[in-house]
């Protein structure tokens, strides 16, 4: 069996097919721009707001993510084609990254869980979607490398964006981190229009 030698730029995007390009660059953005709001857990910007109330808003989102993706996933696949997939996606990205704006402007509890069933139904619609078009396009003999890129590029992104919130947070506040926030997912969302022309 032949081994290729990998050359450093095939790490990158350089030879990376645009769908697969515009998708990774995409999700750093919109996955870094979640990490940022690691910061919110230091913000009292919820009345009586604690650790349990934390907690239970984190389960009501991954609760409500996780009963919803497999249906929505056999949906999409019963669906020939793909523009069912990428609706699902640039819809319920943008309505997640505007969702966001909500937190300057709610400080109970039960608002807080609102807002985090509402993107846990905005992930649980993109997700399935977005992964499907991934897979479809990705390059024949790069299964391996292209995923690769993708979690490598995602987790180095939220780490970057994570230590910027931090940052944002301290030194000019949480409306700037929000506000901040949002604009990145919008333009993560924003991304995905140009793959448009490039489905099946």
């Amino acid at each position: 069996m032949k081994i290729r030698a990998k050359h450093p730029h095939q790490m990158l995007l350089k030879e990376v097919n645009p769908v697969i390009r515009f998708l990774i660059v995409s999700d750093v953005l919109i996955v870094g721009a979640a990490a940022m709001l690691f910061a919110l857990f230091v913000e009292d910007f919820i009345v009586g707001g604690d650790a349990m109330v934390i907690s239970i808003a984190m389960a009501i989102y991954l609760f409500s993510r996780s009963i919803l993706q497999i249906p929505i996933a056999t949906l999409i696949d019963k669906i020939k084609g793909e523009k069912d997939d990428y609706f699902l996606m640039v819809f319920f990205s943008t309505v997640a990254a505007v969702s966001i704006l909500t937190y300057l402007i709610i400080d109970q509890p039960w608002q807080l869980f609102l807002v985090q069933l509402l993107l846990g139904i905005s992930t649980a619609a993109t997700y399935p979607s977005y992964m499907a078009i991934f897979t479809r396009h990705i390059d024949k003999h790069k299964e391996g490398t292209e995923w690769g890129i993708y979690y490598t590029f995602t987790d180095l992104g939220s780490a970057v964006l994570a230590m910027i919130g931090g940052f944002i947070v301290t030194t000019f506040g949480f409306s700037a981190l929000i506000v901040s926030v949002a604009a990145i997912s919008v333009l993560g969302s924003l991304l995905l229009v140009p793959i448009r022309s490039s489905l099946r």
